[in-house]
């Protein structure tokens, strides 16, 4: 019986003769992916050295040069792209080629069933291994299965191709011809994130728990993320891609997989992008497994994963949630991808996130300023993930959560996350469309911008973590459901008069602060329902005194515990920062809990009563 090495050599020959095996008239030819891309043969099969004509050429994105979308081989080539990268996004959108929508994880059943019943499978592989198992190295993707499914299949192989382990090997009697090239594999370096970007990260970043299982999808956004993991522990990767920002995060233990729920201590990715610093490190490392994307996209897979942490990205979100990701009007711009595949499969994960992320604006053609976050989608704009699979979106402005929120609920906290030049034309045209109360009102603009800095976690001394945050215009449904909460002694000693309705109107009042004199502070705590608000302190400056008047409310449940004074010790380093003089407040007689907390906070408090009210006041440096 003939050896491997004798086959190996049997099928070895140059492009222009593995070219011209192809059938010259209508083949279907898929072309491997990304940075895995055969250049070598794709060089061949464009130049004048063979006759095809009227082929058609697949595949999901490549890297490199695409000379067969180009004009002069209009005759020649047909492009049929499942995503669209640059080179070829042009030729698409003039009509020289085709794009399919389509979910990543679904693409390899049209070449299994014979939908598209592939003619060709031009690939790029390692060279065998000692038992004559090619690798397919960076590109496993759909590439497994367009080899699988074709009737010829020609190999460039190349030393320069790292051997990959997982579901990566092919034998050589698979392959039908083989073309040697040492050409160098493409190298991909995205830019350095400008501040948008690198804000985006850090608020997605503050999604991401320890023990999480993330993916990171294709774009600039969910790759920064990852410079943002250090502070984090037990880090597991289950993405479609990554690039080089995976190797330090691995190198320091943030990334070791050994909370995953399934395929423990490995890195399941089914293609890379990146420099040849990365491709030497993945190069026969165990840690890392290339497998297929029916197997790295279905959502049933993903979904085994605990805290499953999807990260995709949007061109625009319109203010009820549908979330256009692969066009710009009616021009094509890239793809559906994975992006449904990992959200569907991260919001049916147990503590799985779900994230849509992008910029807050951009720029039209015209070099204006636009918001991407907005009232409608643009005319021909397409709906890639729907209004019910959306859950959390993010800019740089912060972090909407959506899911289970009524379009009311969506339109607030997708404005107030757009770019505040753009906020209030999202509300105007949700209260034409009677999305929201017409008296609702307006958000924060640019000189009023929400003060993240002020952001905190603290610990109580049993050890329970809370978060204390500048209030929201969002947060209006939890201050209601808390105003609720307390009794009629608590309302009475906050409002001085009893009160058994919070209607929205009046609510609305305590939700929305200029932020640039006043501020409330509201404390977080969470369960598995979500955030809670247990208690909220806020102050309002006095120009006529120099002081902010302070004042407070603890749900009952949480009475003794240090709240109060938590709250006051955070308004105060706000207030001292802002040179504010002090603090005054009123407080009725009977609220010894309020009058303990001014008298605790170690300054010279000066008080004041008239008939049932106590009337504080204190400055900060006395």
């Amino acid at each position: 019986m003939a050896t491997w090495q004798d086959i190996y050599i049997k099928k070895t020959m140059n492009a222009t003769k593995a070219i011209r095996l192809i059938k010259t008239g209508g083949p279907r030819i898929f072309i491997g992916t990304g940075c895995g891309q055969p250049q070598l043969l794709v060089e061949e099969l464009s130049s004048a050295n063979n006759d095809i004509i009227d082929a058609e050429i697949y595949h999901l994105l490549t890297q490199g040069a695409a000379p067969y979308i180009e004009q002069e081989h209009s005759k020649k080539f047909r492009t049929c792209s499942f995503f669209l990268a640059p080179n070829v996004r042009e030729g698409i959108i003039s009509g020289r080629g085709d794009y399919t929508p389509i979910f990543l994880s679904e693409i390899p059943r049209l070449f299994k069933t014979g939908k598209i019943s592939l003619d060709v499978a031009l690939i790029q592989t390692s060279p065998p291994d000692k038992s004559g198992y090619l690798s397919l190295g960076i590109s496993v993707d759909i590439v497994k299965s367009a080899v699988e499914n074709s009737l010829l299949v020609i190999a460039e192989v190349n030393p320069n191709m790292p051997r990959t382990f997982g579901d990566t090997m092919i034998p050589v009697d698979m392959v039908d011809a083989i073309v040697e090239s040492d050409r160098p594999v493409i190298e991909f370096s995205l830019p350095e994130p400008d501040a948008a970007i690198d804000n985006i990260a850090r608020n997605i970043s503050s999604l991401i728990e320890n023990g999480a299982t993330v993916e990171v999808g294709i774009g600039n956004i969910p790759q920064a993320v990852l410079k943002y993991l250090h502070e984090k522990k037990d880090i597991g990767i289950h993405t479609e891609m990554f690039n080089d920002a995976i190797i330090p995060l691995v190198e320091d233990g943030i990334i070791n997989g050994r909370k995953k729920t399934i395929n423990r201590g490995k890195i399941i990715a089914s293609f890379c992008y990146g420099t040849r610093k990365l491709y030497d490190y993945i190069h026969e490392n165990q840690m890392f497994e290339f497998r297929p994307s029916e197997y790295v996209n279905d959502p049933y897979i993903i979904s085994q994963h605990n805290k499953m942490t999807a990260i995709n990205v949007a061109i625009e979100v319109d203010m009820t949630g549908q979330v256009c990701s692969d066009s710009i009007g009616y021009d094509f711009y890239s793809g559906i991808g994975g992006q449904v595949d990992f959200n569907r499969g991260a919001a049916r994960a147990k503590g799985g996130k779900a994230i849509i992320a992008l910029p807050s604006t951009t720029t039209d053609k015209a070099g204006k300023t636009i918001s991407r976050i907005v009232p409608r989608l643009k005319d021909g704009a397409g709906v890639v993930t729907t209004r019910g699979d959306v859950h959390y979106v993010v800019t740089e402005y912060g972090i909407a959560d959506l899911f289970g929120k009524s379009i009311r609920e969506r339109v607030l906290a997708l404005a107030q996350i757009a770019h505040p030049d753009f906020r209030n034309e999202i509300l105007n045209e949700a209260k034409n469309r009677k999305y929201i109360f017409q008296y609702q009102k307006d958000l924060p603009t640019t000189k009023n911008v929400y003060p993240k800095e002020l952001e905190t976690k603290i610990a109580l001394t049993d050890g329970t973590g809370l978060f204390l945050r500048p209030i929201k215009p969002t947060d209006e449904s939890m201050l209601r459901d808390t105003m609720y909460a307390c009794s009629e002694r608590s309302i009475a000693f906050r409002f001085f008069k009893p009160m058994k309705e919070f209607s929205h109107r009046f609510v609305q009042d305590f939700t929305n602060v200029d932020y640039s004199k006043d501020m409330a502070i509201v404390v977080l705590v969470q369960d598995t329902g979500g955030d809670h608000i247990i208690g909220v302190g806020r102050y309002a400056f006095n120009p006529n005194t120099g002081r902010a008047e302070v004042s407070f409310i603890v749900r009952d449940d949480w009475h003794a515990r240090g709240i109060g004074s938590h709250l006051l010790n955070t308004l105060t380093k706000i207030a001292k920062k802002r040179s504010i003089k002090g603090f005054e407040a009123s407080v009725l007689v009977g609220n010894h809990g309020m009058l303990s907390v001014f008298y605790n906070s170690g300054y010279n408090v000066v008080t004041k009563k008239e008939e049932d009210t106590y009337y504080i006041s204190y400055d900060f440096e006395k």
